[in-house]
């Protein structure tokens, strides 16, 4: 899916699927582009599903797909989308990281959906391009990757390198490029099909507002969150978010209490937890260096809230998703 295609139809797109890869993102990058080829009566796109082995690969929905091609019978294509979901850098191997840079050096536009940057990014292959992700993998893309830039865009479209949040970012991304390719005219008629109301450009959001995703509209309360989402690693003071929100620390209490049924600590710890979460079973990252980025001073600190909190030990979290 590169920004611009000027070669021969049907345009082909190559699906590298790796173990337990996001179905979703998957589906929403590839159905768009079948019901193009139906719409307009003529082969507009075709693709294939590649795996390191020529085996089939299974999904995170426990559902498993036939490939057509193993990664030694692919040498050239114009496009390739890395399907991944959990832990995407555990199956990057040396062949297969071989053939993504002889791939690249052949011409091809190399691209993630979901996560599937953390993988091109450890083979080293994003170095000066901008990639987003899912937004709740992107803090840990960025702690694992910090020179590369990111963004929190829907999609990403360069000239060699794309990449999309996944779910059904993955499907504006592919509806943007039937609209580059064959026009807005087929690109709307795709959407209507899929029963996708509004076509969202790139720069629109990921997430729901910080309002709709709280259930609430209370504006010293969403601010009061906000702070703390934005300061995971170095935690504010009760007393400074409060301040900063524009009440008093009382007040903050009561808010919290009444929409959403926490105390602000108890909400401020699970936020950076739930990052630990990620961090851990996302990267490699040792576990100390994720508790520092969560804001604990201590891997025993980090240990003993994620126990209280998740019933496990880091080390067994990390082995559990593996």
């Amino acid at each position: 899916m590169r920004l611009e295609y000027r070669g021969p139809l049907p345009e082909l797109v190559g699906f590298l699927l790796l173990p337990r890869f996001s179905m979703m993102a998957f589906f929403a990058a590839v159905e768009p582009l079948r019901i193009a080829n139906r719409i307009s009566g003529r082969p507009l796109f075709d693709w294939t599903l590649i795996s390191e082995d020529g085996e089939p690969v299974t999904a995170s929905n426990g559902m498993t797909l036939i490939v057509d091609q193993a990664i030694g019978e692919v040498h050239q294509l114009p496009s390739l989308a890395v399907c991944s979901g959990f832990t995407p850098e555990a199956h990057l191997s040396r062949p297969l990281m071989a053939w993504l840079h002889r791939l690249d050096q052949a011409g091809c536009a190399l691209g993630g959906l979901d996560t599937g940057g953390f993988l091109l990014a450890a083979a080293g292959l994003l170095e000066g391009e901008r990639v987003t992700l899912h937004w709740e993998s992107l803090p840990a893309f960025q702690e694992r990757f910090p020179g590369i830039e990111t963004s929190d865009e829907l999609f990403e479209l360069g000239e060699r390198r794309f990449s999309c949040a996944g779910g059904a970012a993955a499907m504006d991304m592919a509806l943007e490029v039937i609209s580059r390719r064959h026009g807005a005219r087929l690109a709307i008629d795709v959407s209507e099909q899929l029963i996708h109301e509004r076509i969202r450009t790139r720069g629109d959001q990921q997430r729901m507002t910080l309002a709709r995703r709280l259930g609430t509209h209370n504006r010293r309360l969403v601010e009061a969150v906000a702070l703390m989402e934005q300061h995971l690693e170095v935690p504010l003071s009760l007393a400074e978010v409060a301040s900063r929100s524009g009440v008093s620390p009382r007040q903050l209490q009561r808010l919290f209490e009444q929409h959403l049924g926490s105390s602000p600590r108890q909400w401020y710890l699970q936020q950076r937890l739930a990052r630990a979460w990620r961090l851990l079973t996302e990267t490699d990252m040792d576990v100390l260096s994720v508790g520092l980025a969560c804001g604990f001073s201590s891997s025993s600190s980090f240990a003993r809230a994620f126990r209280a909190h998740y019933g496990q030990s880091p080390r067994q979290a990390r082995r559990l998703d593996g």
